[in-house]
């Protein structure tokens, strides 16, 4: 069995990752070098190439601890209704675009290398854990096809972020990170849920087999 790093090596590489998300965050993939990682994280020279050889690895390392990070995001949500589905759906964004927008961004950037390189594919297949959870309240909410709805929400409310992210609907919006953001949003994923929650469309709509 290959050894456990050592409680210093592993805090120097999620240190380093870290600040990789940083980098990311604020240069983009053309900015993320091993030398702007060692400036951002405030380490000697060649640190950073020290634990992560190669760009790839390097940009593993911000994948895995992105992924890390959802996962800690998640670990005490509970299976809910629709209000407590609106209210944490909200919460999450908020978070995102504010305290968390390093984050985002750098998990969008991810996202589109993963289209290319499938060992990436763990930052996607975490998004599934959200697709699962609208489906098990919308499910409980009676609605007609709860996976494939929940689906359809998830991506909706990945729109809405999207948007706000890239400012293009964030020109008009509150102020991440305060009360007003958090009503505007919820108010926005409550009609998105709504949207959702409506009579089912045909399946010469949606080609789309009918559901009992």
């Amino acid at each position: 069995m290959p050894a456990t790093p050592a409680p210093r090596t592993s805090a120097r590489r999620t240190a380093i990752a870290d600040a990789a998300i940083e980098v990311l965050a604020s240069q983009g993939m053309r900015g993320l070098t091993h030398r702007a990682v060692d400036r951002g994280a405030a380490l000697p020279s060649g640190s950073t190439s020290y634990y992560f050889r190669t760009r790839q690895a390097l940009l593993q390392a911000i994948v895995n601890r992105l992924v890390e990070l959802d996962q800690a995001d998640q670990a005490d949500e509970t299976l809910g209704d629709i209000d407590a589905l609106v209210a944490s759906a909200a919460d999450a964004l908020d978070l995102w675009l504010s305290r968390h927008r390093s984050r985002t961004l750098a998990r969008y950037a991810c996202l589109l290398e993963a289209t290319r390189y499938p060992e990436f594919e763990a930052i996607r297949q975490a998004g599934a854990v959200f697709r699962e959870y609208a489906g098990a309240v919308l499910a409980r909410a009676g609605a007609p096809d709860p996976q494939w709805r929940g689906r359809l929400l998830v991506a909706a409310i990945d729109g809405l972020l999207f948007d706000r992210l890239a400012n293009t609907g964030g020109v008009t919006a509150p102020e991440p990170g305060t009360p007003a953001s958090r009503a505007d949003l919820r108010a926005a994923i409550r009609l998105l849920v709504e949207a959702v929650l409506a009579q089912p469309p045909s399946s010469a709509d949606t080609g789309r087999p009918p559901t009992s």
